[in-house]
């Protein structure tokens, strides 16, 4: 896949923007975002707040998950994705397959046929289930997340033994569930009452030949896409057994050279945590398939909006158009927000329209204006506090303005001086070195005087810095709340010092690591045996160029 060829994001959530938030934390982060721009109080918690006591929430979650947004008159409070408007029986169901199955059934939703079987059955008793029910089948835990234990297209009684041996006995998801195998394209569906916002088809981790890669080299290629896009960065193509034994099993190894334009699968699981590729394709699903999702989530009391994974059945030796696979009342949205190829759908903003219908005409698709979760969330990592509130959002068009400023400039009381300045103003943004003798300093505010005023303001200290030339132009890129002197210390401060440093030293181990990984895969290329079939070609082309 081309570069060109990436999803295309919404305009308010950038990767510059969540660039600090990843998985469950983006979740969280997109949604917080949107109900904070459109100027509701916001606050984070820690899982040991007394406001979550009667909220069902799973895992471990460190910061970043749990959040309120307030409006004058209400509150509500949100698990990633989950407001508080998802019942708890909702979330117990949901996580349960095997209840979801049957619930979903009595009220005439499709679900593929089978049943769930209790921690005391025995391997031999479900073997006889599945052989009844006739082949092939699927092999799942009944409370796992994320694709973990799935086990798919169980063609023989040896596959569903040694399937269960794993499920079972290695992963130790000792209650599963057994079912028929669907053939088809899988989706995620999300609803927000009664209507569906966002469908992505979640294809399996995959690679397409060009005549020239290696499987190998492909999914080198086809990673460094991904990690263009601010969801799947986070979930690349990890070579590990399963893939090693899913191309073995279709007749290649990983120095194989595809042909040209031929699609080449990697993984059964279709989870974009473990490699799966999401495209939009809410337009062009038909309406039966998102009534499907609807009647899903009406079927269980108090499931208000959450995500419904469906399988389009391509058998039609099953007379089903579409089976529901399980429901997700705390689904991860990246897929949506973030699609590796179509369009991005807006789902934090129908959430926040349900709970703060008021809010409904404030539009943030324009806003350049976020908040530093990482900053925001420091309390709350060193157990400082139990929550804590984000200071508000500025709500109005906001102007930006960059100032590049020239001189005997670089003296840290100068820079508190005008940070102080700005927030006495009313204004966002930062104060940057350059080089010895050059800072850059953007702000931003509502208030466009003030903001164009501010170069007068740059010339205001009277204590000794000399100023020689100050550059001004418009800003475009997003901005920070509050105000920040970026990469600087004080060199009065020991402790200032002592962190600058401490902030040099990871850069630098970091880049260590980024030079490492490229040498690494410079010098694999270059071992690869396309590089070395491909010499005569480049050879010509250079002597060509000269």
């Amino acid at each position: 896949m081309k570069e060109s060829q990436l999803g295309i994001s919404l305009p308010q959530l950038t990767n510059d923007i969540v660039r600090n938030a990843r998985k469950t934390r983006l979740d969280a982060f997109a949604v917080a975002l949107e109900g904070w721009r459109r100027g509701l109080k916001l606050k984070w918690y820690t899982k040991d707040s007394e406001h979550y006591k009667n909220m069902i929430i799973f895992g471990v979650n460190p910061p970043g998950r749990l959040f309120s947004l307030s409006s004058d008159t209400k509150t509500h409070y949100f698990f990633r994705t989950r407001g508080d408007l998802v019942s708890n029986e909702a979330v117990e169901i949901g996580s349960e397959k095997d209840d979801t199955k049957i619930i979903l059934e009595k009220a005439g939703v499709p679900v593929p046929k089978g049943r769930g079987f209790a921690p005391d059955a025995t391997n031999e008793e479900i073997l006889e289930y599945g052989k009844n029910l006739g082949y092939p089948l699927v092999l799942k835990p009944t409370n796992a997340s994320l694709g973990n234990g799935v086990v798919t297209n169980i063609r023989s009684d040896e596959q569903l033994h040694k399937a269960l041996h794993y499920v079972r006995h290695e992963l130790d998801y000792d209650e599963v569930i057994v079912e028929q195998f669907i053939k088809g394209q899988e989706y995620r569906f999300y609803v927000v009452d009664d209507k569906v916002i966002a469908v992505y088809n979640r294809i399996p981790a995959n690679i397409t030949g060009d005549g020239v890669h290696t499987i190998e080299e492909l999914i080198a290629l086809k990673n460094h896409v991904r990690k263009q896009n601010a969801r799947l960065n986070s979930c690349l193509i990890h070579m590990d057994v399963e893939i090693l034994d899913f191309i073995k099993e279709a007749g290649y190894t990983l120095e194989s050279i595809p042909k040209k334009g031929e699609l080449i699968y990697l993984r059964e699981k279709t989870n974009v945590s473990s490699g799966g590729d999401p495209i939009d394709v809410t337009d062009t699903i038909g309406d039966e398939y998102k009534q499907i999702a609807v009647d899903a989530l009406k079927a269980i009391p108090g499931f208000i909006h959450g995500g419904v994974d469906i399988i389009i059945n391509e058998d039609n030796e099953i007379d089903v158009p579409a089976v529901v696979l399980e429901l997700n009342p705390t689904a991860q949205i990246g897929g949506a927000l973030f699609p590796i190829e179509g369009k991005a759908r807006d789902i934090p903003g129908a959430i926040i329209d349900y709970y703060f219908p008021e809010t409904k005409g404030i539009s943030t698709e324009k806003s350049k204006i976020y908040f530093d979760l990482i900053n925001v969330l420091e309390p709350l990592e060193n157990r400082a506090a139990l929550e804590v509130e984000v200071a508000p959002a500025p709500q109005g068009q906001l102007y930006m303005r960059k100032y590049t400023v020239y001189g005997d400039v670089q003296r840290y009381n100068y820079h508190k001086w005008l940070k102080q300045q700005a927030l006495n103003q009313g204004l966002h943004g930062y104060i940057k070195s350059k080089v010895f003798d050059e800072i850059e300093i953007v702000v931003a505010g509502t208030d466009l005087e003030k903001v164009f005023g501010f170069r007068k303001v740059i010339k205001g200290y009277s204590r000794g810095s000399q100023i020689v030339k100050i550059e001004a132009e418009d800003y475009e890129d997003p901005v920070t709340v509050g105000f920040e002197i970026a990469e600087q210390y004080n060199s009065s401060s020991v402790k200032s010092v002592q962190h600058a440093l401490r902030k040099m030293d990871k850069d630098l181990q970091r880049l260590r690591k980024q030079k490492l990984r490229a040498e690494k895969d410079i010098q694999h290329i270059l071992n690869s045996s396309s590089w070395k079939m491909t010499e005569p070609v480049r050879n010509i082309k250079k002597k060509i160029k000269n």
